[in-house]
């Protein structure tokens, strides 16, 4: 969805650098792994393919953010009562 974002905080030695990798467009996300030391975080199409990606190594990673977008539950929407709309017998 637009509007994920992730921010990783990298200990650069003497200071502290952050980054962020964002849903630049509507219908990507944002997927974050960690494997073999390495942390990846990547912005993923609704089919799957990686757009882009960061990597960091793992020792370096102080903070890693998730912020995803607020999505809307169906219970939200007006006019729904939240029971099922057929009951059976």
């Amino acid at each position: 969805m637009k509007g994920d974002r992730v921010e990783i905080v990298v200990d650069a030695g003497d200071t502290t650098r952050t980054y962020e990798v964002v849903a630049s467009r509507a219908g990507r996300r944002v997927e974050t792994a960690v494997r073999r030391g390495v942390v990846e975080v990547s912005e993923v199409t609704r089919t799957g393919v990686v757009v882009r990606t960061a990597r960091f190594m793992a020792n370096r990673v102080l903070a890693l953010v998730e912020q995803p977008v607020p999505r809307e539950d169906s219970s939200e929407k007006p006019g729904h009562t939240g029971r099922p709309l057929r009951e059976d017998p």
